[in-house]
């Protein structure tokens, strides 16, 4: 039985500034997007994601499908747009038409690396106001 580690809730502000995330190496990541977001604010979440070691990014809310390219090129960015090994991928995907309790689910149970054991999930919601338990308690039903 693989070991999963319970989720780390973090909530974001659209104009809180990125902290230093601790103690998390090789990660998925749930971005739950409330709000609307500037462009340029969305790439420095982007980025910082893939910079703290996001592996697995899963998108659901206000424009998944932008935040999954976003991410995606943030990677791109990241690695000087080489090819890379299976190591150093970054999978996103994003589900705008998904509930989301099917995210969370797909989350825990299929969203897998081939290169790493990712024992980790930090749900990143970004919204005015936080959620917390709300979400936790919906994670661990999913």
């Amino acid at each position: 039985m693989m070991k999963k580690n319970p989720p780390r809730y973090l909530h974001l502000a659209p104009a809180d500034e990125l902290p230093v995330l601790e103690a998390l190496d090789h990660f998925k990541a749930v971005l739950v997007v409330d709000v609307d977001v500037l462009e340029t604010v969305r790439w420095d979440i982007s980025r910082w994601l893939v910079e703290s070691g996001c592996k697995y990014a899963m998108v659901w809310g206000k424009d998944a499908e932008q935040w999954q390219e976003s991410i995606d090129d943030a990677h791109l960015e990241a690695t000087n747009y080489e090819d890379v090994d299976e190591a150093d991928l970054v999978i996103t995907t994003s589900h705008e038409d998904d509930d989301l309790s099917e995210v969370f689910w797909f989350a825990q149970h299929r969203a897998s690396h081939p290169a790493h054991e990712l024992h980790d999930t930090l749900i990143v919601h970004i919204a005015d106001a936080p959620r917390r338990e709300e979400i936790e308690d919906q994670f661990h039903d999913a």
